[in-house]
């Protein structure tokens, strides 16, 4: 595992859980707006967390924290991500795993040994608007549709979240991005937030008003779709 960095308490990663937050090096995607852009690079130039120094963390933090929240950059690129959740759990903690949903078959794996007890996949984009918001080119769809699929299975508690870009996203995006995730136990927009570890330096958010508009637009097809963040 190639750990990049641990916020050691959150309050808001994980829903009605109090956790820490490991974040994993390495992503497949190149979001413009991604907020973690420092560790999504392979080779890392930064410091890594050895798992020795993790582990001696939570166990200290037993009966303390509630669960772990993983992100990235993209967890689902670790080869050793089974072992690694095992462990955690066998300390008691419940596991909340951030993805994009380009690793379907690893997504499933997960969820069948119930190794994972939450997940929040982002939904970036409308599907024609996607390449051009995660910054590949050409990039196939069929990976994310499967993860779409697998959570909405109901398996696992899930949610779906899109980070609102003004540059990338407007409303008729946002309806269809609806429209495609109709039925879906949990949506929330994001609103876009600059700061210096962001990809591009060019990008701005929606005011409150406007992502309520948004909001409003979308609850006939996500009637539970709420904002985070505001």
């Amino acid at each position: 595992m190639q750990i990049g960095g641990l916020q050691k308490l959150s309050l808001l990663d994980y829903p009605d859980k109090t956790c820490c937050t490991i974040f994993t090096v390495g992503c497949n995607l190149r979001c413009p707006f991604c907020h973690n852009a420092s560790i999504i690079h392979l080779p890392f130039s930064g410091d890594i967390i050895s798992e020795e120094e993790l582990f001696s963390f939570l166990k200290k933090r037993k009966g303390l924290l509630d669960g772990v929240c993983i992100t990235g950059g993209e967890p689902l690129l670790q080869k050793d991500l089974e072992p690694f959740f095992y462990e955690i759990k066998s300390l008691g903690f419940s596991i909340k795993l951030d993805t994009n949903g380009s690793f379907p078959e690893r997504l499933q794996q997960l969820i069948s040994s119930k190794l994972v007890d939450y997940v929040a996949m982002d939904i970036k984009n409308a599907q024609d608007k996607y390449s051009q918001t995660i910054g590949i080119k050409n990039f196939d769809l069929g990976q994310i549709k499967d993860s779409v699929s697998i959570l909405m299975a109901d398996v696992v508690p899930y949610e779906f979240r899109t980070t609102v870009v003004r540059e990338l996203h407007t409303a008729e995006d946002m309806l269809a991005l609806a429209q495609w995730i109709q039925g879906s136990e949990k949506y929330y927009i994001q609103s876009f937030v600059h700061s210096d570890d962001v990809l591009a330096k060019d990008l701005s958010g929606y005011s409150e008003k406007e992502l309520r508009n948004l909001l409003q637009s979308i609850l006939p097809f996500l009637p539970s779709a709420e904002l985070r963040g505001i």
